[in-house]
């Protein structure tokens, strides 16, 4: 047939008929899709336990029974579940005044029963007892309008994309109800009507209900999600599931590590330092390791110590210091473990080193200690360390020393003799600390990492206290083994000297790359994901088992909000601060520019 034919509804007519009758709008509104045209699946196959939905396979189910008691959130695991299915609940509301004449009847049938047995002499039933007691109690609260009776049709659709994967969440689903004595039965043979009744259309086809009253009816309502409040701890942000506050106390989990990742931009820096500025409160140490100068405002508005290193800083730190020895810990342990670290220092500096000059440094560096009397029985915290420069005279005298000494130079002589052979003279005995490595050259930045790390274990191990140390841009120590390995060892040993570590970068590619990025991130009970970019969300959506939902939220997530991970829990967070925080927090460059002008002028005024 010819278009004007199907309008027509018979064959094509020859030319000379008239075809004028056909209409302009009846032509476009036969092309015209509608909503459903839109939305309807590619196919539609409909078996006894089953739909075929295009690529999804759909299989509806219903509840036929309850138990005696339903406690309240008893469906929250269903609603949590990370699966993709559709829920829905009818709920017929029946007249009062009617089920009470039932009421009574049923009560007069169980009366009878248990006198009926008591003179025959038999034993008292308890199933019947209870009933009666049920019975009674629920009719006196519906005649006091305390309750009221609902027939409820609770209804569960699965998806999935294969027969087999159905299988396996229905037999997850059944498990986690029956465990609650609550039973689900497949809508056999009724699985158009069932999908019908799920399907957002309001037509209970189904017409499968249970009598419940008012108060078990509300423990079934679906306004149910993961909440992180708890009763201490600080504020990090709100729950964007539900609008609750999501207070948690890291110290409070089986470690006190955490991992943020978060493209620049997203706000990574402005949540860790509303955690900083928060625990500060708490009575919580915070030691900083700052690439980009990004805490330094910070660190004075809360009359912490900043330290500024660089080549040209007038603060240093020489990394030959020895800590003191612990009550359970021996000078030779301290001295040993010491010189390991700095032969891993070495290593970094050096770029590299063989066997034969791994041993030659090993040596050196147990011999330039000795040049200074230092030996395991020495007490570290009396006696003058040695510098760099001792290191190179005493690697000078050994044989093979000689190409050592001279990739040594730069450190000792060079342009960068000024940054680590010089005498330490930084405090950390403050409640806030901040060590700047952003005027440090890109060349040296892993070096002062692991040299600045290594000072703080050190004052970390020599007294127990509640602290946080947080290492910005972490991806840093991760360009090099020996730096990726102790940043590691800090997430595993740091809950035993009451450590927290909190890792963030938004370089997440560089940080997997490591071998040893993987396991900081599994060493970290607390995981904060904030906005992505597209480049990296699929190795992220690995990495953190994520859900397609959960990937494109972050994806579509605006500055702040993320998903915020503690133990087993996981929610939607969106960071707020107040007014006073976000003046102290900030880094954002219009909001600091404005600030220096407000200064400025207010200084000006004084004058």
């Amino acid at each position: 047939m010819s278009l004007i034919g199907k309008f027509l509804g018979k064959e094509e007519q020859p030319k000379e008929s008239p075809i004028t009758a056909i209409l302009p709008s009846e032509i476009y509104n036969a092309g015209v899709l509608e909503l459903k045209d839109v939305i309807a699946p590619s196919a539609l196959k409909i078996t006894p336990r089953e739909l075929n939905l295009g690529d999804k396979i759909a299989r509806t189910f219903f509840v036929i029974s309850y138990p005696r008691f339903l406690t309240e959130s008893w469906f929250a695991p269903i609603i949590n579940l990370d699966k993709i299915y559709d829920i829905s609940i009818f709920i017929h509301p029946i007249d009062t005044a009617q089920i009470l004449k039932q009421f009574q009847k049923k009560v007069a049938e169980v009366q009878s029963q248990i006198a009926t047995r008591e003179s025959k002499g038999l034993v008292r039933d308890p199933m019947l007892d209870t009933a009666y007691q049920d019975l009674e109690s629920l009719r006196d609260q519906l005649q006091q309008a305390q309750e009221r009776l609902f027939d409820v049709g609770l209804y569960i659709t699965l998806y999935a994309d294969t027969n087999e994967e159905l299988d396996k969440l229905e037999s997850e689903i059944k498990s986690i109800l029956e465990s609650r004595l609550v039973y689900l039965k497949p809508s056999l043979f009724q699985q158009e009507q069932g999908f019908r009744s799920v399907i957002p259309l309001l037509n209970d086809e189904l017409s499968v209900h249970s009598k419940l009253n008012s108060s078990p009816l509300s423990s079934i309502f679906p306004f149910i999600s993961f909440d992180l409040t708890s009763d201490k701890g600080i504020l990090y942000g709100v729950n964007r599931h539900n609008s609750s506050l999501i207070l948690f106390d890291r110290f409070s989990l089986e470690n006190y590590n955490s991992v943020t990742f978060a493209k620049a931009g997203a706000g990574k820096s402005y949540f860790t330092k509303l955690e900083i500025l928060r625990s500060l409160m708490f009575d919580v140490d915070v030691i900083v390791i700052d690439p980009e100068k990004e805490y330094e405002y910070m660190a004075e508005a809360t009359g912490g110590r900043y330290f500024n290193i660089s080549l040209t800083s007038e603060h240093h730190i020489n990394p030959f210091d020895l800590p003191g020895a612990r009550e359970d810990e021996s000078g030779a342990d301290v001295l040993r473990s010491h010189i390991i670290n700095l032969v891993g220092l070495f290593r970094i500096m050096l770029g590299g080193l063989t066997p034969e000059e791994d041993a030659i440094i090993d040596r050196a560096i147990t011999e330039t200690y000795a040049l200074k009397d230092i030996t395991p029985e020495t007490n570290f915290t009396t006696v003058d360390p040695p510098l760099l420069s001792d290191f190179e005279l005493v690697l000078a005298g050994m044989d093979g020393g000689g190409s050592l000494v001279q990739r040594l130079e730069k450190y000792t002589k060079g342009t960068w003799s000024g940054f680590i052979n010089k005498p330490t003279n930084v405090d950390i005995n403050k409640k806030f600390v901040v060590f700047s490595l952003r005027d440090m050259e890109d060349e040296l930045k892993s070096v002062a990492m692991y040299i600045v790390t290594h000072y703080i274990w050190s004052a970390v191990r020599q007294k127990l206290k509640k602290r946080l140390l947080v290492i910005d841009e972490a991806w840093w120590m991760m360009k090099s083994d020996d730096t990726a390995s102790f940043l590691l060892g800090l997430a595993k040993r740091g809950r035993k000297y009451y450590l927290a570590l909190s890792t963030i970068t938004q370089d997440v590619e560089d940080f997997l790359k490591s071998q040893y990025g993987l396991p900081i991130i599994t060493n970290s009970s607390i995981q904060v994901l904030l906005k992505q970019s597209p480049s990296a969300i699929d190795s992220v959506q690995r990495t953190f088992n994520l859900t397609d939902e959960e990937k494109y939220l972050l994806l579509e997530s605006d500055v702040g909000e993320g998903i915020f991970f503690a133990g087993l829990k996981h929610v939607a967070i969106k960071v707020i601060a107040s007014y006073t925080e976000d003046q102290i927090i900030t880094s954002d460059p219009a909001q600091v520019l404005a600030m220096k002008e407000q200064k400025r002028r207010e200084g000006g005024a004084g004058i």
